[in-house]
C-alpha cells in the first residue's frame, strides 16, 4: 500500500475524518513561476488586482481626457465657442491624440498639455481653441468623478454576486438547525438559513446606499473652469450628457474643490461598512476550525496543508477574506485621513481612495467572499449535535410555562435555571435530564415564590419536545423568525429586492454606453461633415 495512502488511514483511525480534504501544494503541476504563485495563491484565497473591472482599467485617465476633449469639441462648435470650419480639423487632431496610444510607440500621457500638444501638433494651434472655459481644475475633477463613478459601479455588482451566494446557500439551508451564539456564548437554535439572511438583508442595505448615493456622485463638474466658470458661454448640460452624468454639480467653486471632499468619504464609508461585516462572517466561520468536529467547512480544494503537520486544514481563502477586509477599513480611513485638516483646493484629499485602492481592495474581498459561500460545506447532524449539546432551549421552558399554564415569566426562567444548573453540574444534556428531577425543581420555584403548588403542567413529552432546538425552532411565530415558513418568505423577498438592484445596475451601465453612443455619433459627425 502506498505509504500517503496508508497514513491517511492512520490519521482518519485516530482523527475525526470529513469529507472535506486539504490541497497538498506540491501537487501543482504550475510549470513557471507565475503559474506556481497563482496556485498557491488560489489555495490562499488571495487577490490582488489593479483595478476594480476590465473596464475600470481601460478607463484611465488618458482615457477620460480623451473623452473629454472630444465632448468639448462637440459642445464647442454647436455653441459657436468654436467656427463650424475648423471642427473637422480639430476633431481629426484630437481623434489622432487617441488613435495613436493604439499604435506602436503611442503614447498615454495624463497631463492636459501634454495631450493639447499631440492634438495641436496634428490640428495647429487653432486647436487650443476647445480648451476656451476649461482648467486642469475642473477637467480632472471630472476625471475623478467618472473613474470613482466605474469603482463605485463595479463594486455593486461585486456585491450583487455576494448577495446571490447568500441567497443561494440560505435555500439549501432552509431546515438546517444550528447554534446561535450571543457574547461568543451557544444562546439559541436558529437555522442556518436564518443566519445567512441576516447578511443578506445587510448588504442589501448596503446596495441601498449606493443607489441613494449615487446621485450624489453621478454630478458634473465639467465647464467650472478653475473655480468662477468663465466668460465663455459653455452648455454644461450637455457636457454633462455627453459624459454619463445625471446633473451638475451647481456651484463652480463645489465643483472643483469641495465635492472632492464629501462624495469620495462617502463612496469609502459605504465599503469600510460592508468590510466590517465581511469580517464578522468571516471570524464566525473560522471560529468553528477552532473546534474538533465543527459542524461547518470549506470543501475540497478550499484549504490547504499544513508544512508541517498532516492533521491540519488551513482555512486560507478565509483567512484571506477577514485580512482583505481589514485593509479595506484602513483603505477607507485613509480617504477621510487625507481630507483632514486640509484647506479647500489642495491636491491631498481629490483622489484620496486611489491610492489605498479603496475599492479596488473593496471588489478583490467582495469576490473572495463569495469564493468562501462557494465553499462552505454544512454538517446538519453534526449542527444539531452541537444543540443538543448544550442547553440552548431553556429559555423555551419559560416561555412555554407562560403560555401553557400563565406562569410568570421570572419564575419559569428561575426553574429552567435550576434545571440547567443541576444538568450541567452532573454533565446531562438535555435528552438525559431526568424529568421527576425536573418536576422537582418545578414544585421548588413555585414555593420560592409564594406560589400555591400545582402539577407541573408538562408530561415527560411535552418536555422533551420544548428542550428540542429543533421544536423550538419550528414553533416561533414571529415575523422574521428562524421558523422554515418564514424563512422561505424572507428568502423570496430578499430575491425580489436582488432582482431590482440588478435591474438598477443593468440600467446605470446602460445609460453610461448610450451616453458613449451619443458622444462617439456627435464627434463623428464632426469628422465628416
Amino acid at each position: 500500500m502506498p505509504m500517503k495512502k496508508l497514513c491517511s488511514l492512520l490519521l482518519c483511525a485516530i482523527l475525526p475524518c470529513v469529507a472535506a480534504h486539504a490541497a497538498d501544494i506540491r501537487d501543482t503541476a504550475c510549470r513557471t513561476t507565475a503559474e506556481c504563485q497563482a496556485e498557491a495563491d488560489r489555495l490562499r484565497g488571495i487577490s490582488a488586482k489593479d483595478a476594480t473591472s476590465a473596464r475600470a482599467k481601460a478607463h484611465d485617465q488618458f482615457y477620460w481626457l480623451g473623452r473629454i476633449n472630444m465632448a468639448t469639441t462637440v459642445m464647442a462648435v454647436e455653441e459657436g465657442v468654436v467656427r463650424r470650419e475648423l471642427a473637422r480639423p480639430i476633431a481629426e487632431g484630437v481623434a489622432h491624440s487617441i488613435a495613436q496610444a493604439e499604435q506602436p510607440g503611442g503614447k498615454r500621457p495624463t497631463d492636459v498639455l501634454q495631450i493639447e500638444k499631440i492634438i495641436s501638433d496634428k490640428a495647429g494651434p487653432e486647436a487650443t481653441l476647445i480648451h476656451a472655459g476649461r482648467s486642469r481644475q475642473d477637467m480632472l475633477a471630472t476625471v475623478r468623478a467618472m473613474r470613482l463613478r466605474d469603482e463605485v459601479l463595479d463594486t455593486a455588482g461585486a456585491l450583487l454576486t455576494v448577495r446571490e451566494g447568500l441567497l443561494e446557500t440560505a435555500s439549501r439551508h432552509v431546515e438546517t438547525f444550528i447554534p446561535a451564539y450571543t457574547n461568543g456564548v451557544q444562546a439559541q437554535p436558529i437555522t442556518y438559513a436564518h443566519y445567512l439572511l441576516a447578511f443578506a438583508d445587510s448588504f442589501a442595505r448596503d446596495s441601498q446606499r449606493i443607489r441613494d448615493f449615487y446621485p450624489r456622485l453621478n454630478l458634473s463638474p465639467m465647464g467650472t473652469a478653475v473655480l468662477a466658470n468663465s466668460a465663455w458661454p459653455l452648455n454644461r448640460n450637455r457636457l454633462a450628457e455627453l459624459l454619463g452624468f445625471d446633473r451638475l454639480v451647481t456651484n463652480s467653486y463645489d465643483a472643483g474643490q469641495i465635492i472632492t471632499y464629501d462624495v469620495p468619504i462617502e463612496a469609502a464609508g459605504i465599503a469600510g461598512s460592508m468590510a466590517i461585516r465581511v469580517g464578522a462572517m468571516m471570524a464566525d466561520v473560522h471560529t468553528q476550525y477552532h473546534q474538533t468536529r465543527p459542524w461547518l467547512l470549506l470543501g475540497t480544494g478550499s484549504t490547504y496543508t499544513s508544512s508541517a503537520m498532516p492533521q491540519k486544514q488551513n482555512p486560507g481563502v478565509v483567512m484571506s477574506a477577514r485580512s482583505k477586509a481589514s485593509d479595506v477599513i484602513a483603505a477607507a480611513q485613509w480617504v477621510t485621513l487625507r481630507a483632514h485638516n486640509v484647506a479647500p483646493g489642495m491636491v491631498d484629499y481629490k483622489n484620496a481612495w486611489e491610492s489605498p485602492r479603496t475599492f479596488v481592495l473593496t471588489v478583490e474581498m467582495l469576490n473572495q467572499f463569495a469564493s468562501v459561500l462557494k465553499a462552505l460545506q454544512v454538517d446538519p447532524k453534526r449542527a444539531l449535535e452541537e444543540l443538543d449539546a448544550d442547553w440552548t432551549t431553556s429559555s423555551d421552558l419559560a416561555d412555554t410555562l407562560q403560555r401553557v399554564n400563565q406562569l410568570p415569566f421570572r419564575v419559569g426562567h428561575h426553574f429552567a435555571s435550576d434545571v440547567v444548573t443541576h444538568a450541567k453540574a452532573n454533565n446531562l444534556n438535555s435528552v438525559e435530564f431526568p424529568y421527576a428531577q425536573a418536576v422537582q425543581f418545578y414544585t421548588a420555584a413555585l414555593a420560592k415564590f409564594g406560589i400555591a403548588p400545582s402539577a407541573f403542567p408538562l408530561d415527560e413529552k411535552a418536555f422533551r419536545a420544548t428542550l428540542s432546538a429543533e421544536n423550538m425552532v419550528r414553533t416561533r411565530v414571529g415575523i422574521g423568525g428562524p421558523q422554515p415558513a418564514e424563512v422561505r418568505r424572507t428568502l423570496g423577498l430578499a430575491r425580489d429586492t436582488l432582482a431590482a438592484d440588478k435591474a438598477w445596475l443593468d440600467e446605470r451601465n446602460v445609460k453610461l454606453v448610450e451616453a458613449q453612443a451619443k458622444l462617439n455619433q456627435a464627434f463623428r459627425k464632426l469628422t465628416s461633415d
